[in-house]
């Protein structure tokens, strides 16, 4: 696709935005019923296409894609109204008692979203549900490392949304950078922190916003107090080992003490031979890693570590099969630790104390995820107020995702900005601050000391009436804005009676 030919997209889509057609809110509504019928319709083609690409089983692309992505658009079409309607704030002061303030929210215009491979249909598809909430118009780029999904999605969406709002982008990294030329009201961009600070370069150009959904070194701390420590173990493992670790949130590394290490270390065999049977290359639910730049990369990895690994490392380079693989006694000089895995290997960090893990977690880069396994409340809340992470999970992973009231989204290396639920009608919206001023006679003699010439009393008099503290009550404070509109109402009628009977006598 040539520069000529994206340029036109985008101008287009623009000017569809142009004739407030995504604004009506009927409108939202239909398109947002139009995606769910879409995904449901055509469940067994995504799915098929997820496995094709992903090698990913149907329940594990079901439960971690399709579901939530259902339930966010049944979310977005309850509360439609809610997020839509005008938000009333309260009055603070004397000077605008008599005044209305809201915010209206207003869609910030045509979005674009660039989304990875190894959730494909939920990263796409879950921003273009807050983009369609909010009215905006958008264009889709996912990711050509995913192919047959990508082909799915470009044949399917104009089919059932509004081809001219709703548009999809094909092709490589070339066609990314052939869009980010052109000037959007918004990107969201998820993937990789190195090309996060690309897309961002660009979007300086127009000084355009940007959510970065990024990823990082999620740490998982496990520690000596938990009840059930085999069940624990287990939900580690099994977060590791879906989509084979090329995810955002999973565990990147496990930090411990040595005697946790050891009894973890035992209990691994178990769980993979439970998941998978006796060899899980196999097994129709472990799966291949996505293509072979990124099976190097992994296989680097391990190569730069392979004396510390103590389960798995036999990887099949011909089939692309990367075993679950545990490395034991790592530390933050090893390369394991130097950059983000994405994929199916989990070194194992020791540390004396609780205290030297939280140094450890601070002294790098503030990760998308951190989950704490613990039975120990202090323990949780320590890492709750010492750590900096996009979210924070309690004894076990990704089930936050389901969560709509929650916010998704990274800080720091990780990200910023969020999504899901009401954050991504607000993340796809402007908050538009309105004032409506009345004149009034009260209004106007409070209002006269603002004028000059200025003087120290006027000044006095002035700082009382913007008192912020003034009136704090919301129910009083109203209450007294309409006895004063009452009493002003009553005083101007009797003053116009008094005036008229003069004229009469």
């Amino acid at each position: 696709m040539n520069e000529s030919t994206i340029e036109m997209i985008v101008w287009k889509t623009r000017q569809t935005f142009n004739t407030d057609r995504t604004k009506n809110i009927q409108f939202r509504i239909k398109q947002l019923k139009q995606l769910r019928k879409c995904l449901t319709e055509n469940y067994d083609r995504f799915m098929d296409a997820l496995l094709a690409d992903l090698d990913k089983p149907k329940a594990e692309a079901s439960g971690t894609e399709m579901l939530p992505l259902l339930n966010d658009i049944d979310y977005q079409l309850k509360y439609i109204h809610y997020h839509t309607r005008v938000h009333y704030t309260k009055t603070k002061h004397l000077t605008n008692i008599f005044d209305s303030t809201y915010v209206h929210y207003e869609p910030l215009g045509v979005v674009l979203i660039i989304s990875p491979w190894n959730y494909p249909l939920t990263l796409s598809i879950r921003p273009l549900v807050g983009a369609i909430a909010a009215g905006n118009c958008a264009i889709l780029k996912p990711s050509e490392f995913a192919p047959n999904y990508e082909r799915l999605l470009a044949e399917l969406l104009p089919k059932y949304l509004d081809p001219e709002c709703y548009r999809v982008v094909t092709g490589d990294a070339s066609v990314s950078s052939r869009l980010l030329e052109n000037h959007f009201d918004l990107i969201f961009f998820t993937g990789s922190p190195s090309i996060g600070k690309i897309v961002y370069r660009a979007a300086t150009k127009f000084l355009t916003p940007c959510v970065m959904e990024l990823g990082g070194k999620n740490p998982a701390y496990l520690d000596n107090n938990v009840n059930d420590f085999y069940e624990t173990a287990k939900r580690i493992i099994w977060a590791k080992c879906i989509n084979k670790g090329q995810v955002c949130i999973a565990p990147d590394y496990l930090i411990c003490m040595k005697k946790v290490q050891d009894q973890f270390i035992k209990l691994v065999p178990g769980f993979l031979k439970e998941f998978y049977g006796n060899d899980a290359s196999q097994s129709p639910f472990y799966g291949r890693i996505v293509n072979r730049k990124n099976f190097e990369h992994l296989r680097i990895l391990l190569e730069s570590n392979k004396e510390k690994v103590v389960i798995g490392g036999n990887i099949d380079v011909q089939t692309g099969f990367f075993p679950l693989t545990i490395m034991a006694n790592v530390t933050f000089s090893d390369p394991i630790m130097q950059k983000e895995i994405f994929g199916p290997i989990l070194p194992i960090v020791t540390v004396e104390s609780l205290d030297e893990a939280l140094t450890l977690i601070r002294q790098n880069e503030k990760p998308l995820a951190i989950n704490v396994y613990t039975d120990n409340d202090n323990v949780f809340k320590r890492f709750q107020n010492e750590t900096s992470s996009g979210t924070i999970v309690k004894n076990d992973h990704f089930f936050n995702l389901h969560a709509n009231l929650l916010p998704f989204g990274g800080v720091g290396n990780s990200g910023f900005g969020n999504y899901y639920g009401p954050y991504s009608f607000r993340t796809f919206s402007h908050a538009k601050s309105v004032m409506i001023k009345r004149h009034n006679f009260i209004t106007n003699i409070l209002m006269k000391k603002r004028y000059p010439p200025y003087s120290d009393s006027n000044l006095r008099i002035f700082s009382f009436l913007l008192a912020r503290n003034f009136i704090d009550d919301i129910d009083f404070c109203q209450t007294f804005r309409y006895l004063l509109t009452f009493i002003t109402g009553i005083l101007i009628t009797l003053f116009i009676v008094w005036i008229l009977s003069m004229k009469v006598e």
